[in-house]
């Protein structure tokens, strides 16, 4: 049957996000509608966030956010390379960001696990967060064994290092 799709689930432990490959001998209409369907199920789900930049209005995909945080009373959404105003509470972000991808460090900020090239642990009582951009923080006391506990749950070995006093 000419509608009939052949679809294959491979379950593999060390896959962090789905992803999702399309083999077709050319582009159809019935490829484009899968796409599509593929992007609403996830945008409805983890809606992009929007930010005003010199005028313009820019969308910015939830995968693309390396951070939220505050800087003195104002809330900034940063990516790879840019840093925007955002409208709203830090509460919001945390309420609306998808939890399997974003971890709150500290009251003033949310981070994008999957952006994040190591983690420090070495620091006494505290832990390094280094990204994938070069861009550096750190966790508040508070948050690192629950930090701890989100990456053991994720990557499913023991996080060493940096015992808390």
């Amino acid at each position: 049957m000419a509608d009939m799709i052949d679809i294959k689930v491979v379950i593999d432990a060390r896959c962090i996000e789905p992803r999702v490959e399309i083999h077709t001998k050319s582009e159809t209409e019935m490829v484009g509608n899968i796409i599509n369907a593929i992007e609403t199920v996830a945008r409805n789900k983890y809606p992009p966030v929007m930010v005003q930049d010199k005028g313009v209005v820019r969308i910015i995909s939830q995968r693309d956010i390396y951070r939220v945080r505050t800087e003195g009373r104002e809330v900034r959404l940063d990516t790879e390379d840019s840093s925007y105003p955002v409208r709203g509470t830090m509460a919001k972000f945390e309420s609306e960001l998808d939890e399997e991808r974003f971890f709150r460090i500290s009251q003033s900020e949310i981070i994008n696990l999957y952006k994040v090239d190591s983690f420090d642990f070495s620091i006494v009582g505290t832990v390094g967060v280094q990204f994938d951009n070069g861009i550096r923080s750190y966790v508040a006391r508070r948050c690192v064994k629950p930090l701890r506990d989100k990456l053991k749950k994720m990557y499913e070995y023991p996080v060493e290092g940096g015992e808390q006093r």
